[in-house]
């Protein structure tokens, strides 16, 4: 299965943890990370998360986020028809950035976007080419 993790999924496990919701969508983003590692699920990655992951002021967490890109079977480039994806999602109403994301994602039949974006988790019925869903739902649907 192809699944694309946008930015701030990659990010969620260096949020605050104090919050319960926050918790939970790090131990089940951590537990795909776990299933990319042994070969379950395929890591799309993208020169969009290349792109956000250097505008990281924490060089930590940019570190460690760029290590993921070694597990991507497939490494999203910018082409036409990517862009015409992005600009009909983005007359959804969806913000720019997150419409090339996603566009991303179904340029290459990724089978699942996942996000902790609620702004994006909302508008999921508008885009019917992908699943969008949050690590939690992610995890409750597949396993």
């Amino acid at each position: 299965m192809k699944i694309y993790l946008d930015n701030c999924c990659f990010n969620r496990p260096f949020d605050d943890q104090s919050q319960l919701r926050i918790r939970l969508e790090s131990e089940a983003k951590l537990k795909i990370q776990e299933d990319i590692r042994s070969g379950i699920h395929m890591l799309v990655w993208s020169y969009l998360l290349d792109y956000e992951n250097n505008r990281n002021p924490f060089a930590e967490r940019q570190k460690q986020i760029s290590k993921w890109k070694q597990y991507a079977k497939v490494d999203v480039e910018e082409n036409p028809a990517l862009i015409e994806i992005a600009r009909r999602i983005f007359s959804l109403g969806t913000k720019k950035i997150d419409s090339l994301h996603i566009a991303c994602a179904i340029s290459v039949y990724a089978d699942y976007f996942l996000t902790t974006d609620d702004e994006i988790i909302k508008k999921t019925v508008l885009i019917p080419d992908i699943k969008i869903i949050d690590p939690i739902g992610f995890i409750k649907e597949v396993t």
